[in-house]
C-alpha cells in the first residue's frame, strides 16, 4: 500500500495529537507500508530523522494561513497525493480537490461541545473542518469511543468511522529508572516530593482547578511542590496571575516543554500525576504516567476514565475541594498499596500500544480503498 501522511501542522515542540503522528509516521513503513511524508517546506530534516525509510516531501509553506490554503485547495492535486493509494489528514483538516480516498483523524469534538475552552478563530475553522471531514473522507478516524460517540450526536450524518486509540511507547515510559538523578537535576526537580501536571497550558486543563486544591495539599503537607510541566497555550495570563498570588506559590514549579528524556523520568519519580482535565479526546498524558508506574489522579466522567479503567484514582471535573482530598489519599498512600497500584497501572497500559493502534490504522487505509 502507498500511503500520503500530512505532517504539516506539527509544531517544533512535539505533544499531544503532534506525538500521535509522530508515532504513526515513525512505524508505518516497518508495516510494509510505502509512506510518503508531506512537511512544510523547512521542516524536512526532523522528519528524515524520525522515519529514515519513508519519502520525505517539503512541498507546505510555512507559515499557517499559507499552509492550510495549500492543503485545501492544492495537496490533493500535488504529484504526491496523485501518486499514493490513500491520503491521510491526521489532525481535522483535509484536502478539497483529493484525487485518492481520503482518512481523516478526528481527536475531539470539543469545538462544538465546549467552544468556551478554545480561541474563536480555531473554533470557528475547526467546526467547518470537522463537518468537511464528516461529509467528504471516506473513512474517519476517532481516537477513543468517546470521540466517535459525540460525534454522532454533533454530526449524525458522517463516514464510517474507525476507532483506533493511541498507544504509549512501553519501553521509553517505563518504571525502570535511566539516569533520573541527573534528568530532574537538569530541570530542577530533583530531591523533593512533587505533584505534577504534564500538558499544554490553556484553560481546559483544569490548571486553575489544580492551583486551588494545592492550597490544602500545601498547607496539609509543607515539603510538597507542585510541577506544571508542559508548553504554554492560549489563556496564560489569568494562569499566571493565579500562580503570583497564589499562598504556595514559591512552592509551583513551571518548567515549561521537557524534552523525551525528562517526561519519563518526571512521571516516574512524581509523588502524584495529576491530570485534571475538563475534557479529552484521549488525555495521552494519563496513559504515559500509568506506563510508568505513576500513581495518576484524574477527572471522572472522562475519556481519561475510558482509557485509565480502575488504574487512576478520579475527582469530579471542577471539583477543587474532592480533587484536593484524592490528592491526599494518593500523597498519603501506605507503601504496599502504592506498589500495587503501580504494577496496576502498568499493567492498564500494556493494553494500549502502537502496535495495536497502527493495525486499526490499517484498516481504516483498507476500508477506504475499498478492501474490507
Amino acid at each position: 500500500m502507498r500511503l500520503g501522511l500530512d505532517v504539516s501542522a506539527v509544531p517544533p515542540q512535539v505533544a499531544g495529537a503532534g506525538r500521535y503522528v509522530v508515532e504513526i509516521a515513525r512505524r508505518l513503513p516497518a508495516l510494509g507500508v510505502e509512506t510518503t511524508l508531506v512537511t512544510r517546506r523547512s521542516d524536512a530534516r526532523r522528519w528524515t530523522e524520525w522515519s529514515p525509510e519513508a519519502h520525505v516531501v517539503p512541498l507546505v509553506p510555512n507559515a499557517r494561513v499559507p499552509r492550510l490554503i495549500y492543503e485545501a485547495w492544492r495537496m490533493g492535486a500535488s504529484a504526491s497525493a496523485r501518486g499514493v493509494d490513500v491520503w491521510h489528514a491526521p489532525h481535522y483538516t483535509m484536502p478539497h480537490r483529493a484525487t485518492v480516498p481520503v482518512v481523516v483523524t478526528v481527536h475531539d469534538l470539543t469545538f462544538f461541545t465546549n467552544p468556551e475552552w478554545h480561541e474563536r478563530t480555531k473554533v470557528q475553522f475547526f467546526r467547518r473542518a470537522i463537518r468537511y471531514a464528516a461529509a467528504h473522507a471516506d473513512v474517519l478516524i476517532c481516537v477513543s469511543d468517546l470521540t466517535a460517540s459525540l460525534l454522532d450526536q454533533v454530526v449524525p450524518t458522517h463516514a464510517p468511522v474507525v476507532v483506533a486509540p493511541h498507544g504509549v511507547d512501553l519501553e521509553r515510559f517505563s518504571p525502570v529508572e535511566r539516569d533520573d538523578d541527573a534528568v530532574l537535576a537538569r530541570v530542577g526537580m530533583a530531591q523533593v516530593p512533587y505533584i505534577l501536571f504534564v500538558g499544554t497550558v490553556e484553560p481546559r486543563k483544569g490548571l486553575d482547578v489544580l492551583l486551588d486544591a494545592f492550597r490544602d495539599i500545601g498547607s496539609r503537607d509543607p515539603a510538597v511542590q507542585l510541577c506544571i510541566a508542559g508548553q504554554a497555550g492560549w489563556g496564560m495570563h489569568e494562569l499566571s496571575s493565579r500562580i503570583e498570588a497564589h499562598e504556595f506559590s514559591s512552592r509551583i514549579r513551571r518548567v515549561g516543554f521537557v524534552d523525551d528524556a525528562a517526561l519519563p523520568a518526571l512521571m516516574r519519580r512524581a509523588s502524584v500525576v495529576a491530570y485534571p482535565s475538563r475534557g479529552e479526546g484521549f488525555g495521552l498524558p494519563v496513559l504515559e504516567a500509568l506506563a510508568c508506574g505513576a500513581s495518576v489522579v484524574t477527572s471522572r466522567d472522562t475519556v481519561m476514565q475510558e482509557v485509565a479503567g480502575d488504574a487512576a484514582l478520579f475527582a469530579g471535573i471542577g471539583d477543587s475541594e474532592e480533587l484536593a482530598s484524592v490528592l491526599s489519599d494518593a500523597l498519603t498512600m501506605a507503601e504496599f498499596e502504592r506498589v500495587e497500584r503501580s504494577k496496576n497501572a502498568r499493567r492498564r497500559a500494556e493494553l494500549f500500544t502502537w502496535g495495536a493502534s497502527l493495525e486499526k490504522h490499517l484498516g481504516a487505509y483498507r476500508l477506504a480503498r475499498g478492501q474490507e
